[in-house]
């Protein structure tokens, strides 16, 4: 797995082996959480406008707190008064290559349904994220 600042060399074999999701959550305003599996975690930004399906598009990701690995594939009802309350289902999963980590920037390959090829997230300011297809 890459470490933080490593880049992938040209012809170095990747195979995708973590997984990612996509889950449509119609909490007090809809929106898209995007997960990542990494350290143990499923690192969790909260896409207002759904994740990009086409190059160029950017779209604001709030970074929001780790979710455990068992959270993975939920789908289901978040009750009243607990965080997030509202309907929760899976719009996409797949695998993922890491390609670059660094404390501000991940480059990942996503190999979903929905969401194919190479993304970026770019941290502009505090939890704020930028998240765009790049091809």
């Amino acid at each position: 797995m890459p470490r933080a600042g490593r880049k992938i060399e040209a012809g170095e074999l990747l195979k995708p082996t973590l997984r990612f999701m996509v889950q449509e959550h119609h909490a007090r305003r809809l929106h898209w959480d995007f997960r990542l599996e990494l350290d143990g975690v499923l690192k969790s930004w909260a896409v207002p406008k759904g994740p990009p399906t086409e190059s160029g598009v950017k779209r604001l990701a709030v970074q929001v707190e780790d979710h455990p690995l068992s959270y993975f594939g939920f789908e289901g009802t978040i009750p009243e008064g607990g965080y997030g309350a509202g309907e929760v289902k899976v719009w996409d999963q797949g695998l993922y290559v890491l390609e670059v980590r660094e404390p501000r920037k991940y480059h990942v390959l996503l190999n979903g349904r929905k969401l194919k090829g190479d993304y970026r997230l770019i941290n502009f300011k505090d939890k704020n994220w930028l998240m765009y297809k790049v091809a």
